[in-house]
């Protein structure tokens, strides 16, 4: 898994970025708006999943383990959803296709040139109603998200960022006072490339009841998983 991680992420990326003088992400933007259906958020992510499963591997949470974040959607049938690691969109537009009337998804990307390529993949999905995109790091707008964008708590947290921020947001949540009995965390790549010191604190901590959902790291067969945390207050 890491060694073709490695070959994905580092040197095949750099060469086709040098030789196309443009990165990764925004070829995969460009994908999306010449073969993906206009206001079709579930075109925009088959188109998205098509291209990293047959031209370019990207970290999105793709096809397999978006069927387990579809589900833990639709159970916790959230009004105000949190996303931690935007990327390019694509698990913003999977979460908020499956929102009710009403609600909104926050997503936080500290990446700005990510956050731009997010912002385009957003409103050609036609999700833009739904998701407002939050620019910077998570330790800083966990702090203003109940004044700055009025919300009283959040039903769903997805946390798919910097893998050693997990822990840390997670208690950051809880101090904000952010989360209520029932609220749900869903935690992706816990295997691969893992986060031990997450799994270690949700699992022990009496605040929690976790479940864990084996897969394989997206577009790829590398062992991984994902981790529901539901807040027992």
């Amino acid at each position: 898994g890491t060694a073709a991680l490695i070959w994905n992420e580092i040197i095949r990326e750099k060469v086709t970025n040098f030789i196309m003088n443009q990165s990764k992400e925004q070829r995969i933007l460009n994908f999306v708006l010449q073969n993906a259906v206009r206001g079709d958020p579930c075109s925009v992510v088959d188109t998205i999943d098509k291209y990293c499963s047959q031209k370019e591997w990207a970290m999105n949470v793709g096809n397999e383990k978006g069927l387990i974040l579809d589900k833990t959607v639709e159970e916790a049938n959230p009004s105000v959803a949190l996303e931690l690691g935007t990327y390019c969109g694509y698990s913003a537009v999977r979460i908020s296709r499956l929102l009710k009337a009403g609600a909104r998804l926050l997503t936080v990307e500290f990446n700005p040139e990510f956050a731009a390529i997010a912002k385009q993949m957003i409103e050609f999905a036609g999700v833009q109603d739904k998701v407002k995109l939050l620019e910077g790091p998570s330790e800083e707008i966990i702090p203003q998200l109940k004044k700055k964008y009025e919300v009283d708590t959040l039903d769903f947290v997805f946390l798919d960022h910097w893998k050693d921020r997990y822990t840390p947001d997670t208690i950051l949540l809880q101090e904000c006072n952010l989360l209520r009995k029932g609220s749900v965390l869903l935690a992706d790549n816990i295997i691969f490339p893992g986060a031990p010191d997450f799994l270690n604190y949700v699992r022990k901590s009496p605040h929690f009841q976790c479940t864990n959902y084996p897969s394989h790291l997206e577009y790829m067969q590398v062992e991984d998983a994902m981790e529901k945390a539901v807040f027992l207050g």
